[in-house]
């Protein structure tokens, strides 16, 4: 089995190794090489100072930030401990009715 496309077809011609004993491509010599360049690097290259207005205006005096209102932490507490009594009684009611409906469905399988 041949994978490789036929050498023969005209278009392919220029994709083609030239002939070894053909003459030169007509190529200029190389050029010598530049003198040798100064050792290590000098570093990038001073930039201009910016302009003085280069900035866009600001606001030189801020207000003050406002003071937060106070919290009370007590009463922040007594919250919490509510909202979790009730969502571990939620949890516990839920739980419960999982496991009656789970028996259900298993004693009409099994009976």
């Amino acid at each position: 089995m041949n994978v490789s496309s036929p050498t023969s077809d005209p278009d392919d011609a220029f994709w083609q190794r030239p002939d070894p004993s053909a003459a030169s491509l007509g190529r200029p010599e190389r050029d010598e090489p530049p003198a040798t360049e100064p050792a290590g690097y000098a570093g990038p290259p001073r930039a201009e100072p910016p302009s003085p207005s280069w900035r866009p205006p600001t606001i030189a005096n801020p207000p003050p930030p406002r003071s937060m209102p106070a919290q009370d932490i007590d009463a922040l507490d007594e919250a919490e401990g509510s909202a979790r009594t009730v969502t571990y009684g939620i949890g516990l009611v839920a739980g419960a009715v999982a496991i009656i409906l789970i028996c259900l469905f298993c004693s009409r399988i099994l009976f």
